[in-house]
């Protein structure tokens, strides 16, 4: 439980979890890259009619993208679990503390759509 009554605690917590949202972001978008260079290195190596395979890149690339969606569920409990050792104190009165957990499930959401997206191909 923090004892200084300061709202830069919260705020520093908040950053904390942005800084987590950012950093799951970028797993999901270098998954994806990871993903789609094996797409491009397929269709520049391969015969003309060969059927396309999922190779090593298709699974790194979903592997880093599940990641990254496991990274923002955690930050998100781990966030939760700051919060509810705050005082009222120390959350700015008005201050809507949720919109942070709001951004990491919506990206949760986006990197699970992702990996939809990259299983079933493009339809």
């Amino acid at each position: 439980m923090s004892e200084l009554n300061d709202p830069r605690v919260f705020f520093a917590a908040e950053r904390t979890l942005l800084a987590w949202n950012r950093t799951s972001l970028a797993w999901m978008a270098f998954g994806f890259v990871i993903e789609r260079f094996g797409l491009f290195v397929h269709l520049v190596f391969s015969k003309p009619g060969e059927p396309l395979q999922k190779g090593i890149s298709f699974w790194l690339g979903i592997a880093f993208v599940f990641f990254g969606a496991i990274i923002a569920i955690l930050s998100t409990i781990q966030y939760r679990k700051v919060l509810k050792t705050l005082k009222p104190v120390e959350i700015p009165d008005g201050y809507r503390a949720g919109i942070g957990v709001l951004a990491n499930l919506v990206i949760v959401l986006l990197g699970i759509a992702l990996i939809v997206y990259l299983f079933l191909g493009e339809l």
